[in-house]
């Protein structure tokens, strides 16, 4: 998953609340920190991203492919 994957997938889930949950919600599975602490220390966005939704609650069946953008038409 790519910055901008994440970035998508944040707004896509979390819709209004979803920056909020970045700097504010602590994931006790990246060794406390939040998902923008973990994301500037190099933890991958796969990683921060299935961390935030387990932490928020999200149903296991939005956790992939949420992220992805529309392909570009040719």
């Amino acid at each position: 998953m790519r910055a901008r994957e994440f970035r998508h997938a944040v707004e896509a889930e979390f819709a209004g609340r979803g920056d909020a949950l970045l700097h504010d919600l602590v994931l006790g599975e990246l060794a406390g920190r939040t998902a923008r602490e973990a994301l500037d220390a190099g933890v991958p966005a796969q990683e921060v991203w299935l961390a935030l939704c387990r932490a928020a609650g999200v149903p296991p069946e939005r956790w992939h492919g949420v992220g992805l953008l529309e392909p570009r038409e040719r």
